[in-house]
């Protein structure tokens, strides 16, 4: 197992994500809780009336896990998701969806050029923002792409505040997730920007001052039960009415 760097760079993701793509949903599947808490962040949303005449985004959706968390709470509503990872997608679009699922291939940067525009009543946004070059830009993108009100989830990883949560995201990278990555792939690459991202990210406190920066009101964030609290994060914060 090849360790000697740490990872594809930022603008090298998509192309690490589309060689990952056919392993990703084993792998995921074999950590606890993955979908259960995308499940929870969805629901701290509020989307009210299973979503009945609302347009939802998922932005950065890889290969629908974070889709099929907004269609459980909001499953009347319109919903887009998309992803850089042709891979991802690919393999996304292959399970069953209802006719008001649409997946778009695109950067989250470029939606509007794929004529993804607003306003939408709510944006998830999962495990996306450490790997944009530009958070601060993309946070107030999104804020202009929702409706006065609406409500943009971010559920991300965030151990900085934690000396405990770091040790413990140390302790999973190099002892399950690298050595799952390797044994599924042979490429340990994703595996280790994945580690390394998660450490170099804000601390919650950092990113909730970043959420009210870029004009969001209501900010507020939450973790998840059991071992991986203060690890995972539903940070949530709406677009001013």
């Amino acid at each position: 197992m090849r360790v000697g760097d740490a990872g594809p760079a930022p603008g090298d993701l998509a192309a690490a994500f589309d060689a990952g793509a056919a392993a990703y949903d084993r792998l995921v599947g074999a950590s606890p809780g993955y979908h259960e808490q995308l499940l929870l962040t969805a629901r701290r949303m509020r989307i009210p009336a299973r979503g009945k005449g609302l347009r939802l985004l998922d932005a950065g959706c890889g290969t629908g896990a974070s889709t099929a968390a907004l269609l459980a709470v909001a499953p009347d509503a319109d919903i887009v998701a998309v992803d850089a990872s042709r891979g991802m997608l690919d393999a996304a679009r292959a399970k069953d969806w209802p006719a008001t699922v649409r997946f778009v291939h695109t950067p989250v940067e470029h939606l509007a050029e794929q004529g993804i525009t607003g306003p939408f009543d709510g944006i998830l946004a999962a495990y996306l923002i450490r790997n944009v070059a530009d958070p601060d830009d993309q946070l107030r993108k999104f804020r202009a792409l929702l409706r006065p009100g609406g409500t943009l989830a971010v559920h991300e990883y965030s151990v900085r505040d934690s000396p405990a949560a770091t040790r413990i995201w140390h302790a999973v990278c190099w002892g399950i997730i690298i050595p799952s990555g390797w044994w599924r792939t042979r490429d340990t690459a994703l595996y280790r920007y994945l580690w390394r991202s998660v450490l170099a990210f804000d601390g919650a406190a950092r990113f909730r001052t970043r959420l009210a920066d870029a004009g969001f009101t209501a900010v507020h964030s939450e973790t998840m039960p059991g071992w991986e609290a203060n690890i995972v994060h539903t940070f949530l914060a709406d677009a001013p009415s």
